[in-house]
């Protein structure tokens, strides 16, 4: 660098120092960005939030809280007008038309490719009597166990005809997994410590911890009423950890872990805005 540009920069310094100085003061702004919605619902008047196939702990009602949660949501936050219905249990839903497809079939079997009850964990098989089940094992486990229930999501004839009961509405199903979840190791904590002098200063450390919490996985599938074809779907996945000696409610945590990704669901209906503010000077 020359000292002619040195001096030039140092001018510039110089002056911008003087007009931060010459600003009485600064004020802030709110502001407002609009994030556009990911499908176009203008040909509908009217949302079902039908039921979804849940599974995890039992500790919570994944179905019966996802609806009234998304319906409580879409009543302020959507332009669509939310119907009110009784909560679908879709996983029993499931179990009777594979009952039925099985009677249908001429080898009593899947031939169509639905799941035999005896393949759902919903039903019972016939070396395994249902009342050797424990009742408060899940029925549906893990992602391997909702698989199977995903027959019921491609049947368009069934939604059609929900949809035709209640005027044609946006259906919205899909499924939820709500499982408590356990892991240890280090993390990274922040620790205040004190001088002689009496001086606070925080340094990370590394800990080794034991922590538990739950997962929460829901897929939000979007059918059209007027048809029974799926227009939509998106999966979500969010964790939270305690501390091991922590006792947090199960239903807590869902509902913690639901707020964070209410967001994106809700912007996949409607246009949503995120504020902020915006400093000024003076």
């Amino acid at each position: 660098m020359t000292a002619r540009s040195a001096g030039a920069l140092a001018s510039l310094v110089v002056l911008g120092a003087f007009a931060i100085a010459g600003c009485s003061g600064f004020y802030e702004i709110p502001i407002e960005t609009p994030i556009q919605p990911k499908m176009d619902v203008t040909g509908f008047q009217r949302v079902l939030v039908a039921g979804f196939v849940s599974g995890g702990t039992e500790d919570v009602d994944a179905n019966l809280e996802t609806v009234r949660l998304l319906r409580s949501q879409l009543r302020t936050k959507s332009p669509l007008r939310v119907i009110e219905a009784d909560v679908l249990p879709l996983a029993e839903i499931a179990v009777e038309q594979s009952n039925q497809n099985r009677e249908h079939s001429p080898t009593n079997g899947s031939t169509d490719g639905i799941q035999a009850v005896s393949q759902l964990p919903g039903g019972a098989s016939a070396s395994t009597p249902a009342a050797a089940a424990d009742p408060k094992e899940p029925k549906i486990k893990n992602d391997k166990d909702l698989q199977k229930y995903d027959k019921i999501f491609a049947d368009v004839a069934y939604w059609k005809k929900l949809g035709e009961e209640y005027q044609n509405p946006l259906i919205v199903t899909g499924t939820v997994l709500f499982t408590p979840h356990q892991q240890a190791g280090f993390v990274t904590q922040n620790r205040e410590v004190y001088d002689s002098f009496g001086r606070r200063s925080v340094i990370p450390m590394r800990t080794y911890m034991e922590r538990k919490g739950f997962i929460l996985e829901p897929r939000f599938i979007f059918i059209d009423g007027r048809t029974g074809a799926t227009l939509y779907s998106e999966k979500f996945r969010e964790e939270v950890l305690y501390n091991a000696q922590q006792n947090t409610p199960a239903l807590s945590s869902y509902f913690e872990l639901m707020d964070r990704l209410m967001p994106s669901f809700l912007s996949t209906l409607s246009a949503q805005k995120i504020r902020g503010t915006r400093v000024l000077l003076k």
